[in-house]
């Protein structure tokens, strides 16, 4: 494939997706296609807008897919199970993991990049997990892990896995979600430190891997650009707000009562017992700088 090809970037209204293109259009380097189901969606006008080529494709159509793919010379890949007021579908997602899989191999693709979660593969030696306390989480990282075994034994010329860490803009880290205004009620231990990343800094690190595929070919990125415990990421919004915020960690009804959902309040207990494997120090080593999350809650705010 040549390399004035252009790149397919699959999920570009969404965050992941949207970074990626937006990194790719920004740096200039190569015609950046994005797949879309709705054109007229504002991020898709907004990509159009910024220089993309816009085109609709759905990963559960396969010969929408296989258009998509024809002529490109790399892919960014992401899935995610569908959320909807009544619950949370699992049941698509490996099998449009697999339609783009095929479609790029099908199109002579040489290179593949998918993002998932960190954890994926580690997560069943998390505590509790041999004895079914994540059952209701199963779902969810079985089908991460499988669409990511998929890509790595796929036979792409280059294919890179990255797997973010907790995105640092995180309902639970948004003030204005604080109880009485200033008090972060969680389940989650205060002496437990958080990987974080920010939404951005995903797309710049998918755009590195497409641009370097050699340097990254083969490479399942735990990606991180901060590593701090909830009072530490208080302290510094206190610090930026002007105000003080403070982090109380309670139980599950605790939380409950304070207006969280059962069902994500359970889930943040795994974040006690899985391993931290996302830092900052893994993605300098491959030459990228990525926020921290101070640096990420000023621009938020406007303060640089």
């Amino acid at each position: 494939m040549s390399s004035n090809a252009p790149v397919l970037v699959t999920a570009a209204t969404g965050r992941q997706g949207g970074a990626t293109a937006r990194a790719l259009l920004a740096d200039g380097r190569t015609s950046v296609r994005v797949m879309v189901r709705n054109p007229k969606a504002p991020e898709a006008k907004a990509l159009a807008v910024a220089g993309a080529e816009v085109v609709v494709g759905d990963l559960d159509e396969r010969a929408s897919l296989r258009a998509a793919c024809a002529g490109v010379r790399a892919v960014f890949s992401m899935q995610s199970p569908i959320v909807s007021a009544t619950g949370v579908d699992h049941s698509k997602e490996r099998q449009q993991g697999r339609n783009l899989v095929e479609a790029a191999l099908a199109e002579g693709v040489g290179t593949f990049v998918h993002t998932a979660t960190s954890g994926v593969g580690d997560h069943r030696n998390v505590e509790g997990w041999a004895e079914g306390r994540w059952k209701a989480h199963e779902a969810y990282w079985e089908n991460k892990l499988a669409t990511c075994d998929l890509v790595r034994n796929a036979g792409f010329k280059h294919w890179t896995l990255i797997l973010p860490s907790t995105f640092m803009d995180h309902p639970m880290l948004d003030p204005a979600g604080f109880v009485d205004g200033r008090r972060l009620l969680t389940v989650i231990r205060t002496d437990r430190p958080i990987a974080l990343i920010a939404p951005e800094d995903i797309g710049k690190s998918a755009a590195a891997a497409i641009h370097d595929p050699a340097t990254f070919n083969g490479v399942t990125l735990q990606l991180a650009g901060d590593l701090l415990t909830l009072p530490q990421m208080a302290e510094i919004l206190s610090r930026l707000d002007g105000k003080e915020y403070v982090v109380q960690s309670g139980t599950i009804e605790e939380a409950v009562a304070a207006g969280l959902h059962p069902s994500v309040a359970r889930g943040l207990t795994y974040m006690n017992v899985s391993p931290v494997l996302a830092r900052p120090e893994i993605a300098r080593s491959y030459g990228l700088s990525l926020m921290s999350f101070e640096t990420w809650a000023r621009q938020r705010r406007g303060l640089t």
